[in-house]
């Protein structure tokens, strides 16, 4: 997109009308952007600015987030401010200047602009650290050209669909091993059914699947007794993510007088000495597998190691990112699919249909099988619509200027993409609050998602769903943690029927960087004959 773009004016048709009624969306082209846009600049004459957009004070903030109790409940607070002022708005809090876009067209409208080298959002805080202790630049901290050029790396063997398909084997068994670990915990529950706080064991789940791929070994957190490195690498993991958010809100001269910042490098010293460790423990294998004349498997760090575009620290810091994103998407998502498809029997009598139907006799779903399986795919994408992994994402204007809806945006802005608010309009999903699978099924004309993927058979705005993001930026692991989520939750459902607790509550989500469930869930699984 051209630099000028500030004085043209956007106009993206969400669903554009004529004889046949509506038409698929498609994003138009960089220069149809262009001209149209040129066009309705010439005709709209002075442009809006981030000035002129409703929103709160900060004072209206703090009060927001600590009197009325939104301070965990930021996905909430998404929709009560489109409510109050429109689909775009402005909000301040501490170092945080937003512009919050909340309506699929309008993201549109923000995607079209990003650039080349788009960046999500600045971490000041992780650069400081990465200067602190010398360490080279990731995924989230690079950005232009060296960006892309690490992710052109790390994309072919992780997005493509035949490369990730490989990782099947490693998973299944993981996989194996939730299941041991979910017979052993419920036979040992007091009723003999009950795992409580599923979500700690799918944690480890997701954090045994993607390690099992990244570093090519195995670390045991569904073990029995968890050893002591993987203990240590868990925590540093979980106090990173919880230091992270406080870290950036904080001024520097705090950290002289404060634990919090000398907690957070610990807890990045901790993550880079374990996978340092296990990275450099695989290069002794291959070394080793190379004197003696063996063939290496083609595993994913196996695959960095000996593609030599990356150097050793940019491949230690780029396997550890890919963890800190890869874990979290499969186990908060297969905790809230297994938290309502036990409060509806018949959604789970379906899915346990289909994948009867496709492997009898409980055997193990191949990725041949997965594609077989339509209602289990459904399943878990109207998971992610309810309970999107991170109810919001990030646009930094750092190419362009640009124009949303007649707002005029100097290059610096902050865009917080509302996900979770456009997730659950009910203008793109009837009965947006309801956990309705078969949305996904429906008979009709597809529309294709700005990933090129099928969106649904039912009309809605592409922008509506992106849940692993979109364009150069989306989520890496997606294919990965798909692939995780189908074989884990097809093979729970072969084995269980899952029920609430008896007398569970309602259990909401809430806000703690990633939408997470507010209480423990606790289920039952009853083995299926």
């Amino acid at each position: 997109m051209s630099r000028a773009v500030s004085a043209l004016r956007l106009t993206l048709a969400a669903r554009l009308r004529g004889p046949g009624g509506p038409r698929r969306w498609a994003a138009p082209s960089a220069r149809r952007l262009n001209l149209r846009a040129a066009s309705a600049a010439s005709a709209a004459g002075r442009h809006k600015t981030i000035d002129d957009l409703p929103g709160p004070s900060g004072a209206a903030t703090a009060y927001w987030l600590f009197v009325k109790g939104y301070a965990d409940k930021g996905h909430a607070m998404q929709i009560q401010h489109k409510r109050l002022y429109g689909p775009m708005w402005r909000s301040r809090f501490g170092p945080y200047d937003l512009v919050n876009v909340a309506s699929a067209e309008l993201i549109a409208q923000v995607i079209g602009q990003e650039g080349r080298y788009p960046v999500r959002v600045e971490l000041p805080h992780w650069k400081e650290y990465c200067d602190l202790r010398g360490q080279a630049y990731g995924l989230h901290v690079s950005t232009g050209p060296k960006w892309h050029s690490i992710r052109s790396v790390l994309n072919p063997k992780m997005l493509r669909l035949r490369e990730s398909a490989a990782y099947a084997p490693v998973i299944q068994q993981v996989v194996g091993d939730l299941l041991r670990r979910f017979e052993c915990l419920r036979l040992q529950s007091p009723d003999g059914a009950t795992v409580t706080n599923i979500q700690d064991e799918l944690y480890k789940f997701g954090f045994e699947g993607i390690s099992s791929i990244l570093f090519e070994s195995r670390l045991g957190c569904l073990s029995q007794d968890i050893p002591e490195e993987t203990l240590r690498f868990i925590a540093a993991v979980n106090d990173m993510f919880s230091l992270s958010d406080l870290v950036v809100l904080l001024p520097r001269w705090s950290r002289a007088v404060l634990p919090f910042w000398k907690r957070f490098v610990q807890a990045w010293d901790d993550l880079f000495d374990v996978a340092r460790q296990l990275i450099d423990r695989r290069i002794g294998e291959l070394e080793a597998q190379a004197l003696n004349g063996e063939e290496a498997d083609a595993g994913y760090l196996t695959y960095l190691l000996s593609s030599d575009k990356l150097s050793r620290p940019e491949i230690y810091i780029s396997v550890m990112e890919l963890l800190l994103g890869g874990v979290d998407t499969t186990s908060n998502t297969l905790s809230w699919t297994l938290y309502r498809l036990a409060r509806d029997a018949r959604l789970q009598e379906r899915l346990w249909r289909e994948v009867t139907s496709v492997c009898p006799d409980k055997r193990e779903p191949t990725t041949d099988d997965l594609t077989r399986m339509p209602f289990l795919k459904a399943v878990i994408k109207e998971t992610l619509r309810l309970y999107p992994v991170v109810s919001g994402n990030g646009r930094l204007t750092v190419e362009n200027e640009v124009v949303v809806d007649n707002y005029w945006f100097p290059k610096k802005t902050q865009f917080h993409l509302c996900h979770y608010a456009v997730c659950h309009d009910e203008g793109e999903f009837a009965n947006a609050e309801c956990f309705v699978p078969e949305r996904w099924l429906r008979v009709g004309r597809t529309n294709k998602g700005p990933g090129g993927e099928a969106a649904g058979g039912f009309r809605h705005h592409p922008y509506s769903y992106i849940p692993f993001g979109v364009g150069v930026r989306a989520c890496v692991g997606k294919r990965v943690a798909e692939l995780e989520m189908y074989l884990a939750l097809s093979r729970l459902v072969q084995h269980y029927k899952v029920h609430p607790e008896e007398g569970a509550p309602v259990v909401e989500p809430k806000t703690r960087i990633l939408l997470i469930p507010s209480k423990p869930i606790n289920l039952r699984f009853l083995p299926r004959t």
